[in-house]
């Protein structure tokens, strides 16, 4: 009787297994797949992918090489404004509240180029605007230059190395320094000064390839073929009166080659 009971059970549980699908044999006896050794599944390579190539990453990009391609391309200081106001590979850009593009009349006989915004020219998006700008306007008068002038010969023009402030007003890396070079370059070029004063070590080492304010200045040089005179930044001769007569020296001699460009 068992017997009968245990074969219409397995044909039920057939009948079943055939509703489900299970309707082809696997093998003559069963096979104990717990005994069975595992095997990773074999990867299929990926498909190639479709559109467009994928974007460079910031290491391979070359920041200086890129630099100097979107300055070339300025036309005019508008257009190089906003391509570097645009430059997204100076990390200084992230930390500043403002871009310090220049200040002072553009078509001027004399260009100033200073080190980097410090915290008053973040706060107001001018250079030179701070205790040291102050002083750099008296500096000015005192030869009878003026950055509110738009006569070119009693005007002054104003930019920085930097168009952002270094954190805690710190000395600029070289690696900023580089990426900026090219757009200070043609900065030079489109205002087309007729004599240059460099600011500070910052500048002296973009432009010149030297630093040593103390042993620069003083002696005039060549910056991308104009006449070029280092001198002390306010800065410096607000924490060190004494050296405020070499400044009118430099002064001096800045106001004579003015008089006499030869």
């Amino acid at each position: 009787m068992e017997s009968v009971d245990t074969y219409w059970s397995d044909l039920a549980l057939l009948d079943w297994q055939v509703e489900l699908g299970a309707v082809d044999a696997v093998g003559d006896v069963p096979v104990d797949r717990y005994a069975l050794e595992v095997k990773p599944p074999k990867r299929q390579p990926a498909p190639a992918p479709k559109g467009p190539p994928p974007v460079a990453r910031v290491a391979d990009l070359d920041p200086v090489a890129l630099a100097r391609d979107a300055a070339e391309a300025a036309a005019d200081l508008p257009a190089l404004a906003a391509a570097q106001q645009a430059f997204e590979l100076c990390e200084l850009k992230r930390g500043a509240r403002n871009f310090v593009f220049a200040d002072g009349h553009a078509g001027a006989r004399v260009m100033i180029v200073g080190e980097a915004p410090g915290r008053h020219e973040d706060r107001e998006g001018r250079p030179f605007v701070g205790e040291a700008g102050q002083l750099l306007d008296r500096m000015l008068a005192a030869i009878g230059l003026d950055r509110g002038a738009t006569d070119a010969d009693r005007a002054v023009y104003i930019t920085n190395v930097l168009p952002w402030r270094p954190p805690g007003n710190a000395t600029p890396g070289a690696e900023d320094v580089a990426m900026m070079v090219p757009f200070l370059e043609r900065h030079i070029a489109l205002a087309n000064p007729d004599l240059i004063v460099l600011m500070g070590n910052t500048p002296c080492g973009a432009l010149l390839g030297r630093q040593g304010i103390t042993r620069l200045r003083g002696a005039w040089a060549e910056v991308l073929g104009r006449p070029a005179l280092p001198m002390f930044h306010p800065a410096y001769l607000l924490r060190n009166t004494i050296a405020k007569r070499e400044a009118w020296a430099d002064l001096l001699a800045l106001k004579s080659r003015l008089k006499d460009p030869a």
